[in-house]
């Protein structure tokens, strides 16, 4: 009697159990694939969660792998067909941090040996879960196996050890936070750079990106400096060639270091184009030495060049050997001035200010200091007198050739000083590199700089039978001299005019009005009653129209020139709201005290054509202005990679990386800009 009650027994404990078992497949193995097997479990949800797991795993032979939801450059993902009334769109797919591959050149990403994978079914579930899983293996061939399953919920139940596998197959699915203090993705033509920050340091850091749309991204690069990891990653399209940009993007990661793993989800921004580090040394060291050398081309440097040609004219008894020292004084000083400011730099990196090209142009007491010195230089050429104060740095810069050498070297300097409101093509770049690299590296550049600058004076240093084909001085002279004295009296009044936005007009318009008398006063004493207003007469005819025909007037038809561009101000806020409405973002960053800024305006941006373009319901123009000291506007051009003005940038559908126009605009770089960013309409 005993052992029936114990049978009996036996028979209700395995009834009981029967029903916490999880419903299971079992091993699946496919005839035509032997390399892998497969098995799912499931447990019915619970009437408070009202979600019904599963697990998928996944036993591979030696040397073969599978894939992870994207593959990378080849290879599809895992999947399962479901039949009715469980389908995919209820279905949430966990997936544990996976491996590299390389084979041939491509890399792949997915998992070898064995894998689970955890799958959630939202809502009630069905008595039958059943299915066709898919699933791609891979060694020295590719199979592609289908398994059909099918799973009983009804009589199963809760069970501790599924619910034990289901958690530990959970613990190997990356967590949302917990790795990285911080992330961010960028893009720059080709080129997808992943940067992660982790206080704890980084021991062996990876990572694993999802995929784009017509995009593929390669194998990435990594580089370790402390608590900074680095992935640099190549991307192309799907063919391999040429990728469309991806910035403004949403990228899906997951980045993984020594068994934990966080997944995360980055907003792509562009990348400055130029990144320190990224270009040779000795590419940075010729952009230097070519952007010094294309200065001398700028209208900045006019006067002081139209200086040093009066200067030759007035000895009459030129020869070769003095042309020569005088030429070399005057490379001296440029190249001093740029280490000069390759120290200002040093200072200002010390005590963390604002690091820019032509900055000092923001400062007052600069400009004044500026104003004083081609004051001096135009009375000097005017002929009104040969001063000699008791300061010998004065006298230095208003003096030739009583002065000796030291007035050539002071012309040399006093260029360098006139030049820094200018950008020319390469000098932005040599400059941003510069400014970010370490010292010895900056005054390095900031001395290729001023070597190329100085090489046209050099030139005549080397070669004085240049400027000894100059006709001898006579009369002519005269009137060439004036005609110099009025260049640089306009650049002194230009000087004077960016006092405007430190003080009030009224002020500047009467300290311009007391240089302008006082030269009158000294050409009076000079040269007479009916030669001084004479000349003051033609002065102010000839200056007037220039600056009518240069601020009112084009070059080809004659209209008034107008800006009718509705300009909004700069942010990075404005930009990403103009992207979101699928419009095209034209950034003009400019200056008062930049004259580069002044010749694109009114040679390019106030031209019929550009005005027409800029002012289309899809345009959104954007201006910032530096001026003066804004830090937001510091903080735009150096996320840019660029530390001077004009800085000119286009963003559109089609390049949401933006892209950075030369300093010196073109009517046909704007526009083919503006169409380029707009796509085919």
């Amino acid at each position: 009697m005993q052992s029936l009650f114990r049978v009996a027994a036996g028979c209700l404990l395995m009834l009981w159990l029967h029903t916490g078992y999880a419903a299971d497949t079992g091993w699946l193995q496919s005839p035509q694939n032997t390399h892998a097997k497969v098995r799912l479990q499931a447990q019915p949800a619970h009437s408070s969660e009202k979600e019904t797991r599963l697990l998928l795993s996944v036993s591979l032979e030696k040397g073969w792998k599978t894939y992870w939801r994207s593959p990378g450059e080849g290879g599809i993902a895992p999947s399962v067909e479901w039949q009715k009334p469980a389908t995919a769109a209820q279905t949430t797919w966990y997936w544990p941090t996976p491996a590299r591959f390389d084979v041939a050149g491509i890399t792949t990403q997915g998992y070898h040996d064995e894998v689970t994978l955890p799958i959630t079914l939202s809502g009630h579930a069905p008595a039958t879960i059943a299915g066709t899983l898919t699933l791609p293996v891979c060694s020295n061939v590719c199979i592609l196996t289908d398994y059909p399953f099918s799973l009983d919920l009804s009589s199963s139940g809760d069970n501790a050890e599924f619910a034990r596998q289901f958690a530990v197959a959970m613990g190997k699915v990356p967590i949302a936070e917990g790795l990285a203090d911080s992330v961010t993705a960028g893009y720059r033509a080709g080129v997808l750079q992943i940067t992660a920050h982790r206080g704890q340091g980084w021991q062996n850091p990876e990572v694993f990106t999802d995929t784009l749309e017509d995009t593929s991204l390669g194998k990435p690069v990594v580089k370790v400096d402390g608590q900074q990891a680095q992935f640099t990653l190549p991307v192309t399209d799907e063919w391999g060639e040429k990728a469309q940009d991806i910035s403004g993007k949403t990228l899906s990661i997951v980045l993984s270091d020594n068994g934990l793993a966080q997944q995360i989800s980055l907003n792509v921004s562009p990348l400055p184009a130029a990144v320190p580090g990224s270009i040779a040394l000795w590419q940075v060291a010729l952009m230097a030495l070519a952007g010094g050398f294309i200065l001398n081309l700028m209208p900045c440097v006019l006067p002081v060049l139209g200086m040093k040609l009066g200067s030759i004219l007035q000895v009459e008894q030129r020869n070769r050997k003095s042309i020569r020292m005088q030429f070399l004084a005057s490379s001296v000083g440029i190249i001093t001035s740029f280490l000069a400011l390759a120290l200002l730099m040093t200072l200002l990196r010390y005590t963390n200010q604002t690091l820019g090209w032509g900055i000092q142009f923001q400062n007052p007491w600069f400009i004044g200091l500026m104003v004083l010195v081609t004051a001096l230089f135009t009375a000097n050429l005017l002929g009104l007198f040969e001063i000699n104060l008791p300061s010998k740095m004065t006298t230095r810069l208003a003096t030739h050739q009583r002065a000796g050498l030291s007035g050539h070297f002071a012309e040399g300097a006093f260029a360098t000083l006139l030049a820094t409101p200018c950008s020319a093509p390469f000098l932005g770049t040599a400059v941003a590199f510069a400014l970010a690299a370490p010292l010895p590296v900056l005054w390095g550049l900031f001395l290729m700089l001023g070597i190329g600058m100085s090489l046209p004076w050099l030139m005549i240093a080397l070669w004085p039978g240049l400027a000894m084909c100059l006709p001898r001085p006579g009369r002519w002279m005269l009137r060439l001299r004036l005609f110099l004295g009025v260049l640089m009296l306009s650049a002194c009044l230009w000087l004077l005019s960016l006092m405007e936005n430190h003080l009030s007009a009224w002020f500047v318009a009467v300290l311009a009005g007391a240089l302008l008398v006082m030269l009158f006063v000294l050409s009076l004493r000079r040269y007479g009653l009916r030669n001084s207003a004479l000349t003051t007469g033609v002065c102010a005819v000839l200056v007037g129209a220039a600056i009518v025909i240069a601020t009112q007037f084009s070059g080809a038809g004659g209209k008034p020139l107008r800006d009718d561009i509705a300009w909004h101000p700069l942010s990075e806020e404005a930009i990403q709201n103009a992207l979101a409405e699928k419009k095209v973002v034209f950034i003009d960053v400019t200056a008062d005290w930049c004259v580069t800024c002044k010749a694109n305006k009114y040679n390019v941006l106030m031209s019929d054509e550009v005005q027409e373009a800029l002012t289309e319901h899809d345009v959104v123009a954007l201006r910032g202005d530096w001026t003066l000291p804004s830090k937001p506007v510091n903080d735009f051009l150096q996320k840019r990679g660029s530390v001077a003005v004009p800085f000119n940038q286009i963003y559109g559908p089609h390049t949401l990386a933006g892209e950075i126009l030369s300093p010196l605009l073109t009517r046909d770089a704007v526009l083919q800009g503006l169409e380029q960013a707009r796509g085919a309409r």
